[in-house]
């Protein structure tokens, strides 16, 4: 008996609690029309394929979330993408296998501000990231000129 549990608490921590999810700023600031890289680090086992990793990430806000991104199994899902984000987001295939998803946005709208999640599951467990965009309208500056007529 007293195996049987220890086996148990054994495979539970070997199954669970290892899949850690940061962001690599928490933070974002830029303007309207600018590009942005967001990107999200995470745990990678040896033992678990690509083929296994699902991402799930979107941008909350008071009015409802929007999906970013979706990756589902390895494979991208660009028909659960939210059509504020359509034709405006990609992604490094190469650095997934590393642990890293950056997700490049661009043609920045104010609308884009928020917070953003990502969701990492694995066969096994799943964790989360998440990290603020601050997206602010471009400032106009006018030139004034000044006529002191005497």
């Amino acid at each position: 008996m007293i195996c049987s549990i220890l086996l148990l608490i054994i495979l539970t921590s070997c199954v669970s609690g290892t899949l850690v999810v940061n962001v690599t700023q928490t933070s974002y600031q830029a303007e309207e029309n600018q590009h942005i890289t967001l990107e999200w680090t995470f745990t990678t086992n040896p033992h678990t394929s690509s083929n296994s990793l699902s991402i799930f990430c979107e941008l909350l806000t008071d009015l409802r979330p929007s999906v970013l991104f979706h990756l589902h199994e390895g494979v991208e899902v660009p028909e659960s993408q939210d059509e504020q984000f359509a034709g405006r987001v990609q992604w490094d295939k190469d650095v997934l296998r590393e642990g890293r998803l950056r997700l490049h946005v661009s043609r920045l709208r104010t609308s884009d501000s928020g917070l953003y999640l990502c969701d990492v599951l694995t066969s096994y467990e799943s964790n989360s990231g998440k990290c603020w965009l601050n997206v602010t309208g471009k400032l106009i500056q006018e030139n004034w000129s000044f006529c002191v007529c005497a």
